[in-house]
């Protein structure tokens, strides 16, 4: 077994939630390939990354699959807006990797030995330039890389450009139409003479195409690494079902990507949204209203972020935990009903459905701006608006405004879905954070001697969260202190670690 392979196995599994089970299989219906999708699937608008691209996905309106390109390699497996915008890519692929400096350090502890050698990594997840860092890092690893996007909009075409001229097989545009989700899905997968037997998803929707297309593909498939609610939440269903073929990760719960993603990725991504608004619709945030939903991780760096920009902020919870640390925090806390005809901005971060409804959006201010940054695209029940009364006005790319009849309007922003994908940049270093736990968990399961894991989901073992940690501290020419002996035996803990227990979260 490589060495960065861990020996802890864990035991802590977490909690099947009954009532938030989903449909499986429920898809929405195709559409036609050149159109512009409004209704993505659920979980391909799930979890983060940046949205910025060198250029719009509209600026050639024949579909990338009607095309017929080539590297300068004259390799062809791909399918990408414009390989001509690969020296564009390369050079945000090269400005990323100064702010992953654990991947960079993955590089080069485990080069010499491979220890991804023979791993057939299908993924799907953001093509950005912080995912191509995390590409490279598993083929220099030794793996085999083919990859589609999770969503629509996120992709950066420059990058995958960059990605496709490297070699990879990429199959991803900004803009695809729900038609083109799956078909690019379908072409990472389904390749004469290649068969994957390791799944990086996030979201779910490449796991669940392999298993409702190609079962078969499951008997060689060592392991899936999830990083999404949604996709952790279909994981556990298959589990309890008693369906799921493989092991699997669960890297969306592990402490690195709730303390360290979800927190500071979000409070982060607000602020550079901010400034969209600003320039669409000069608001001042200072003295500004807003109600976030949900005081989670998300909701947390949300409300500091905003609280810094001297907007009024309250809070809606349905866990009286979290519903304690936002009062203690500062935020009054009180129902969506309470405030919403007086809020000028409302925030959902939940990772429920519905949080934000018809009767709610009837009952808003003109002028109130509405935004996601939790759960897909099903917090704001957007569909409800799309009626023959309401009339939608395109302001700029992803800003519409949604007017009533009597003249009142709302702002929306990006039809419902994560803001920080459609509208704004996330902070790269936190995305190392996460996409060094997504590598060290493909390591891991694909390492592991048969009988360690079962056909179940497993939470990281806390020495891998630890690791990570430890890979970025030299950035902020951190120095750990170390335990004594004494005091380790006091504590009654390794003086390597790890240094909290399993269900430590």
């Amino acid at each position: 077994m490589c060495s960065l392979s861990f020996q802890v196995r864990v035991n802590s599994r977490q909690i099947q939630f009954a009532d938030q089970k989903q449909e499986f299989n429920k898809r929405p219906s195709k559409i036609g390939r050149r159109s512009l999708s409004r209704s993505i699937s659920q979980s391909s608008t799930d979890s983060y990354s940046s949205a910025a691209s060198y250029t719009d996905s509209s600026d050639d309106e024949t579909s990338p699959r009607d095309k017929q390109q080539k590297n300068s390699k004259g390799n062809g497996d791909f399918c990408i807006k414009n390989i001509k915008q690969a020296d564009f890519g390369r050079r945000e692929i090269e400005i990323a990797e100064q702010e992953m400096p654990a991947l960079m350090a993955l590089r080069k502890r485990a080069q010499g030995e491979k220890p991804l050698a023979g791993a057939k990594v299908v993924g799907c997840t953001h093509i950005t330039a912080q995912t191509a860092v995390l590409m490279e890092t598993l083929s220099a690893l030794g793996a085999q890389c083919r990859w589609a996007a999770c969503n629509i909009y996120s992709t950066q075409n420059e990058v995958a450009a960059a990605l496709a001229e490297g070699g990879f097989s990429v199959f991803a545009w900004k803009g695809e139409s729900e038609d083109d989700f799956w078909w690019c899905i379908d072409r990472c997968v389904n390749v004469e003479g290649w068969q994957p037997n390791m799944i990086l998803d996030d979201g779910g929707d490449l796991t669940h195409w392999i298993y409702k297309k190609y079962p078969n593909m499951f008997k060689k498939i060592k392991g899936i690494v999830e990083e999404s609610v949604t996709g952790v939440h279909r994981l556990y269903q298959l589990s309890k079902a008693g369906k799921l073929c493989v092991p699997a990760m669960n890297v969306n719960d592990s402490v690195t990507k709730q303390k360290f993603d979800n927190l500071y990725c979000c409070r982060e991504a607000i602020t550079p949204t901010s400034f969209l608004l600003k320039r669409t619709t000069d608001v001042m945030f200072g003295g500004k209203q807003v109600v976030v939903c949900g005081y989670g991780e998300v909701g947390k760096g949300c409300c500091a972020a905003l609280k810094a920009m001297g907007s009024i902020v309250y809070v809606t919870e349905i866990d009286p935990i979290c519903a304690l640390q936002a009062c203690m925090d500062g935020f009054r806390l009180v129902k969506l009903n309470e405030v919403i005809r007086q809020v000028d901005i409302v925030i959902t971060c939940t990772g429920n459905k519905n949080v934000v409804v018809r009767e709610n959006l009837d009952r808003m201010k003109n002028g109130c701006i509405v935004c996601n940054m939790g759960h897909s695209n099903t917090e704001i029940d957007v569909a409800s608006l799309r009626t023959p009364e309401l009339t939608w006005e395109r302001v700029r790319s992803q800003v519409d405004h949604v007017i009533w009849p009597d003249g009142k309007r709302i702002v929306l922003l990006a039809e419902g879905r994560l803001l920080n994908l459609s509208c704004s940049t996330v902070p790269t270093f936190v995305l190392s954070i996460t996409a060094t736990t997504q590598a060290l968990a493909l390591i891991e399961l694909y390492n592991a001697p048969e009988g360690r894991y079962k056909q179940d989901v497993y939470l990281l073992p806390k020495k891998m969260d630890e690791y990570v940690a430890s890979l970025h501290l030299p950035t902020f020419d951190a120095h750990l202190t170390e335990l004594t002996d004494e005091q380790a035996k006091y504590l009654g803990l390794n003086k390597n670690g790890p240094f909290k227990p399993n269900y430590y979260r």
